[in-house]
Order: structure tokens, then C-alpha cells, then sequence
């Protein structure tokens, strides 16, 4: 083994997938590009880690509702550029050709062109952490997308495509929620 600098470890465990979190303020839309994000609990539940310095974050917290857009990995351009940029002189739906499809249960807008949507209302805040908890209360696919693969952090300006996939539900089997 080799040890690493510690100040780089979290780059061993970021790679979650990067996910696309569209919010509506009352006015207007935006998308922000997290990379911290944890799945919680079947039911399903969800965590994303942002804070204050996130233009987005006083919607999240007014409004408590947003929706988690999965981009492929062939939207990597776009999703590095809305993370670049701030919605509070952006709009980031015009300017990386984005569509807002109407969400059903949450004010936010669905991303048309990403692989998967999911509507979530804010449960929880955790501000020491800036932990964001979301429940989901609708979920989408979008099985016209060629490209299914999603993207990953490295969290040192790098990223990864998902690559082969690896079935072992029948080992798993006991462990699955029903439906799954």
C-alpha cells in the first residue's frame, strides 16, 4: 500500500453519480450539478449535500421540493457548465439547451433530455452539514436515450462513465424490496 496526501481521500468515495437538481423559486427555474449524493432508504429517500454558497439552496429550503435529473454521461460538457455558472444571472435551461418538462407533484421542472427524473420534496436539512434529505414522490425514464451510461465525480476535475454491468440478482434476492 501507498499511502495518499488525506486532503484526497474523499476522491476514493466521491464517485457517486453526478446527479442535475432542477428547483423552481416562485419565478424562475434553475439546475445546479451535485455530485454529493447518497441513497437513504427504499422508500425512496435520498440525500444531496449543498449549501448557502449554492444559488439553488433558497429554493430547497423555501419551497422544500426539487427534482434529480440523471444525466448520460455523453451530457458531460453541459453538466460540468451548469456547475460552473450561477442561475442567479444564468438561465441555465436556455443556455445549455436544456428542455423543462412540467413535473406533476413539485413546481420544478423535469430535465426532457436526461435518462431519469425523480420529483422529491425536502424532508429534512441538516445545516451543519448542508445535507439536503429528499423523499421521492414520482419517478421517470426516458428510454429514447442511446446513451445510458451515467456519470461519476472523481472530485479532482475528472470523471468516469459507468461502464459493464454486473447481475447477481439472484444472490441479492433476499435482500431486495419487493418489486425491485
Amino acid at each position: 500500500m501507498r499511502q495518499m496526501k488525506l486532503g484526497k481521500a474523499f476522491t476514493l468515495m466521491e464517485s457517486g453519480p453526478v446527479v442535475l437538481v432542477t428547483t423552481h423559486d416562485g419565478k424562475k427555474n434553475n439546475i445546479m450539478t451535485i455530485s454529493w449524493t447518497m441513497v437513504v432508504d427504499f422508500i425512496p429517500r435520498f440525500a444531496i449535500v449543498t449549501g448557502e454558497w449554492n444559488y439553488s439552496f433558497a429554493a430547497l429550503r423555501n419551497k422544500r421540493e426539487c427534482v434529480i435529473a440523471i444525466p448520460a454521461a455523453d451530457m458531460l460538457d453541459r453538466v460540468v457548465g451548469i456547475g460552473t455558472c450561477s442561475g442567479s444571472d444564468t438561465d441555465k435551461f436556455g443556455k445549455f439547451g436544456f428542455t423543462p418538462v412540467p413535473a406533476k407533484f413539485v413546481q420544478a421542472p423535469l430535465i426532457g433530455e436526461c435518462l431519469a427524473n425523480i420529483e422529491c420534496k425536502v424532508v429534512e436539512i441538516i445545516g451543519r452539514h448542508g445535507i439536503i434529505v429528499l423523499e421521492g414522490v414520482a419517478a421517470y425514464t426516458n428510454p429514447a436515450r442511446q446513451e445510458k451510461r451515467t456519470l461519476h465525480a472523481v472530485g479532482d476535475g475528472s470523471f468516469i462513465a459507468d461502464g459493464e454491468r454486473f447481475e447477481r440478482r439472484k444472490m441479492m434476492a433476499a435482500k431486495l424490496p419487493p418489486g425491485v
